[in-house]
């Protein structure tokens, strides 16, 4: 990529919209593991990572699944000071034999499941800026690092990972495609499991969001059963909180269930 590693892409384009909402269409490889450069990151950024660190630190506990507490303290993650890619990606390798590339933003949905299905988690290197503490519109490094790599430790959750970057590469009709996002979102960024100690969460959408955090859980929510039918016939909007959101009994479940649905239409 001609881009150079560290440039925020918090700018408005001509249209009034936000670049970290277009997908980028790569032209070339993207960087994995060692070859991922450390940005220069000003020091109101790692401040950013600090203090958002701390707030899910103290929010997590009897909310996040004991398979992502698990995953977050396998990989040690820097408290005060944004990780770097290689470094988290050597973690994953040594793990669950995935590795992190280091992508300029949101990628086409093609070059992102052809990642994933290669075991390769496209993140970010940037950080939100503060005003957007609460939300952001479009992934950063804490929600890639912070959010997605915990689970991604976790075996099964890997393969399943793995098999919807697979699956996703032989969708040949649109409605399939548009119910394998459906998985996904409802899933790897926004499910609940039920743990020992009640339900938890495990949607990276949730986990990096202190909002989606503390409302997930509550009696405002509708908790569905998962059955992948049911996610990829379930409209989502990204602009509010998500409701409803799909309960796994295990990752085992989530796994098998979406082998079965998948092979069922000769994705897998």
């Amino acid at each position: 990529m001609a881009e150079s590693p560290h440039v925020h892409p918090e700018t408005t384009t001509p249209d009034g919209s936000d670049p970290r909402c277009v997908p980028h269409k790569l032209t070339a490889p993207l960087p994995i593991g060692a070859e991922c450069p450390y940005p220069d990151y000003s020091a109101e950024e790692q401040d950013v990572w600090k203090t958002l660190y701390a707030r899910m630190e103290t929010l997590l506990p009897g909310r996040a699944a004991d398979e992502f507490l698990t995953g977050l303290k396998a990989l040690d993650l820097e408290r005060d000071r944004i990780p770097a890619l290689a470094d988290v990606s050597r973690k994953l390798q040594r793990a669950t034999g995935w590795q992190v590339c280091r992508t300029p933003g949101l990628l086409d949905a093609h070059d992102f499941f052809s990642y994933l299905a290669r075991r390769v988690f496209p993140s970010t290197d940037y950080i939100r800026a503060r005003r957007e503490l609460d939300y952001t519109p479009a992934p950063d490094c804490f929600h890639d690092i912070f959010g997605h790599t915990p689970m991604i430790v976790h075996p099964r959750f890997a393969d399943f990972y793995q098999k919807i970057g697979q699956a996703a590469l032989n969708c040949k009709d649109a409605a399939t495609e548009e119910g394998l996002t459906r998985i996904y979102w409802f899933t790897v960024e926004f499910g609940l499991i039920r743990n020992p100690g009640g339900l938890r969460i495990y949607g990276n959408g949730i986990i990096s969001s202190s909002g989606e955090t503390q409302h997930s859980l509550t009696d405002k929510v509708r908790k569905v059963p998962y059955r992948p039918e049911t996610l990829a016939a379930q409209p989502y909007d990204i602009w509010h909180y998500q409701d409803p959101l799909f309960v796994i009994d295990s990752f085992d479940q989530l796994e098998s269930e979406f082998v079965r649905w998948a092979k069922e239409r000769q994705l897998l």
